[in-house]
């Protein structure tokens, strides 16, 4: 059954507070209005995020200063080779329960509602696993015993493109429980003048919280109530049926295929983009702003289509320029009311 409809004053709300939640950010990322607004709809979509990019370009900073402006509890894990996976989840300890010995289990770090996990890739494939559970299920379990994790719960976790050495690319199993993979780069000079004019090394950046804890999790719950038409669920159904291969052009390079998670993923990130501009349906426009972010780090080229340089982001922007979206009852366009 169709949840009821957002109302205008239920929209303008909450797009005049997640506004307030972006120019927070963006105080403290100069430069970055657009992966902020793609963090935050990730967000908003209940996704974890994977994002790339080069150490000192803020990764840590914006984490920390999302927790604050969101009013989350965070924390940081910084995976080595020699992390095990009991110091991630949690490990149970013998302790003294009235008058019994007994095994408690102790909750590890990543009992909390954002966790940086930096540096993923460093870690085994043994410790990259134990995220598994808790990234899907919202939980972790111990000793045959489950242990809830709190909500809302996301996991960021970010690697270093450059560095090979010492490094265990995570598997396509546990890319695909990232909604998003995004990538972050240095501004230009003038982004440059103003970190050098604003920021000291060493000293922390100044955030101010705009929503209490409970209040992200009460938005988020108002995005199934985002109207998803027909003619956009049938969009999003072309877009991941043609990255198969022999149904488009654009598949012609693609080994491996995207999953139903990835629809499910893009009509999730549509109905987020959706409300972050206030309205209470999604549009075409939502859902291409979503593919690449979302179909970036599921789609497996072919060995050919590497050595000649082709990208999975070459694939999406050619998936776009192939698949159509429909002529017939089109919804409103960005920025209209249903």
């Amino acid at each position: 059954m169709q949840p009821d409809p957002l109302q205008n004053s239920e929209l303008d709300t909450i797009r005049d507070t997640l506004t307030e939640c972006r120019q927070q950010l963006n105080a403290v990322l100069f430069g970055q209005e657009a992966l902020i607004e793609q963090v935050l709809t990730c967000m908003l979509a209940g996704g974890h995020l994977l994002l790339e990019g080069l150490p000192g370009l803020g990764k840590t900073e914006l984490v920390r200063s999302l927790s604050v402006v969101l009013g989350l509890e965070s924390k940081r894990i910084q995976f080595t080779p020699d992390l095990l996976p009991g110091d991630i989840t949690g490990n149970p300890m013998l302790q003294d329960v009235e008058g019994e010995k007994r095994f408690v289990f102790q909750p590890g770090p990543i009992f909390s509602n954002l966790v940086l996990a930096d540096e993923i890739n460093r870690a085994s494939p043994k410790t990259q696993s134990s995220l598994l559970e808790a990234m899907q299920e919202h939980q972790v379990t111990s000793m045959g015993e489950r242990h809830a994790l709190p909500e809302p719960f996301f996991v960021m976790a970010t690697q270093n493109p450059i560095e090979l050495e010492g490094t265990y690319p995570l598997p396509e199993a546990q890319l695909d429980r990232f909604l998003f993979k995004l990538s972050i780069e240095a501004g230009d000079a003038g982004v440059l003048q103003r970190i050098v004019e604003n920021r000291i090394l060493g000293a922390p950046v100044q955030t101010s919280p705009i929503l209490q804890s409970g209040e992200l999790q009460s938005i988020m719950q108002e995005t199934s109530r985002v109207f998803l038409p027909p003619v956009v669920a049938n969009y999003i159904a072309r877009i991941v049926y043609g990255t198969r291969k022999g149904t488009s052009q654009a598949a012609a390079s693609v080994k491996f295929a995207a999953s139903p998670r990835a629809a499910i993923g893009l009509a999730a990130a549509g109905r987020a983009s959706a409300l972050m501009a206030g309205r209470g349906n999604v549009s075409y426009e939502d859902i291409q702003k979503a593919v690449g972010p979302v179909l970036r780090h599921r789609l497996v080229l072919e060995y050919q289509a590497k050595l000649e340089g082709l990208t999975t982001d070459t694939v999406c922007a050619k998936l776009l320029d192939e698949i159509p979206t429909t002529t017939d009852t089109l919804p409103p366009v960005v920025g209209e009311r249903v």
